[in-house]
């Protein structure tokens, strides 16, 4: 009988998958990513012992709530997924990511394998600490549009960071373009929103885009942080999940992270194919590092449901061991007549993101700002 050592634990953690389709094909769905997400062998060609008794998924639950969907918990030994992100990714969703009406609903990891990951380094209430802001929601906007020039792109974080916005972002567009050099861009913003702090006491930062070549990411966040960045976007769709990681547990880092959904709205939009809006902008996004997790509110220039909109919050909450929670960052065409009902919906446990909307509610952008932020203080 062919054996697997060292012998494995016997430990596993469970996926819990959406299968569209008539319950007779779903079952054979199952049965097929238990091997398609293990072995990707014949299942009759395995050789006998540990491969086919634990390698290889299990059915765990299978539930119908309708005539064409079904929702299938399968589960897979801890060693499969390697204790790294990469591995883990490809263990939850890898070969089955191609197939039709297949979709990953939640995940449910034990602490062998959440102890391998430091998640956000400082979530909900670190981010509060860090920007002096222990109660109230919090507001963040983005420097836009893309053509102006660093100059200009400071002075619009002067003043948003004048009238008591926290967090300052690069538009997630903004990269190391010839009208906006990222290095210029960066020095500049970092030092107009320090300008605005010194001259208000508020605690400020900005945030530059990290969307850049695999090879440049970790230079520029240095340079970056050397020239008083007070924190990244990460957009982990076109730099990688990992990437995001590796940034969140640098220790010569160290600072706050905001995820941004450029590339990976395809894998939440299709309710019958790819991630749900929990697991990816959620748990996912959890595991990989950041602080804050981006999406589009419900109701502006996007699909995201109301539901959709609050599975999100409930996944960068749910308990994941000493996975901390994060901040969900609602934005995408927001207004400020949607304050009430967002925090009404949300809590105060929310970020608030105003982009052009900012740029409409009184003369200057610091008016509109300090507009923003008194009738936030004042719920």
């Amino acid at each position: 009988m062919y054996t697997i050592s060292p012998k494995l634990s016997g430990e596993r953690f469970q996926v819990t998958y959406r299968f569209t389709s008539t319950k007779q094909e779903a079952e054979q769905k199952a049965m097929d990513a238990c091997l398609e997400q293990t072995v990707e062998f014949p299942a009759d060609l395995l050789p006998p012992g540990d491969i086919p008794d634990f390698i290889v998924g299990q059915v765990e639950s299978f539930s119908s709530s309708s005539d064409s969907t079904h929702l299938v918990t399968l589960s897979y030994p801890v060693e499969n997924a390697g204790f790294d992100l990469v591995q883990l990714l490809n263990m939850i969703f890898g070969n089955s990511s191609i197939k039709p009406g297949v979709r990953v609903e939640k995940l449910d990891l034990p602490q062998s394998i959440l102890g391998q990951f430091k998640g956000p380094r400082f979530g909900q209430n670190g981010l509060r600490e860090r920007l002096d802001a222990p109660i109230r929601p919090m507001l963040c906007s983005a420097i836009k549009p893309m053509g102006m020039s660093p100059k200009d792109l400071a002075n619009q974080a002067y003043q948003f960071a004048l009238g008591g916005i926290d967090i300052i972002k690069d538009d997630h567009g903004l990269a190391d373009q010839v009208f906006s050099p990222f290095e210029e861009r960066v020095a500049l913003c970092a030092e107009a929103v320090a300008k605005a702090n010194a001259q208000t006491g508020y605690k400020s930062i900005y945030m530059p885009s990290l969307g850049a070549r695999a090879d440049q990411i970790q230079e520029k966040a240095h340079y970056a942080k050397q020239n008083g960045a007070g924190g990244f976007l990460v957009p982990p769709g076109l730099v990688g999940f990992d990437m995001m990681r590796l940034l969140a547990e640098d220790d010569t880092l160290a600072l706050p992270i905001m995820a941004h959904p450029a590339f990976i709205g395809s894998f939440v939009t299709s309710p019958d194919n790819g991630v749900s809006h929990y697991a990816l902008f959620g748990q996912i996004t959890r595991l990989s590092g950041a602080d804050a997790t981006v999406f589009p509110n419900w109701g502006g220039r996007f699909s995201f449901s109301k539901e959709e909109c609050i599975s999100i919050m409930e996944g960068a909450e749910v308990s994941m061991g000493h996975i901390k929670p994060i901040f969900p960052t609602p934005g995408g065409g927001m207004t400020i007549d949607r304050i009430p009902e967002m925090l009404e919906v949300y809590g105060r446990d929310l970020i608030f993101l105003m982009g052009g909307g900012l740029h409409r509610i009184k003369p200057t952008l610091v008016e509109s700002s300090q507009y923003f932020r008194d009738l936030v203080e004042k719920m």
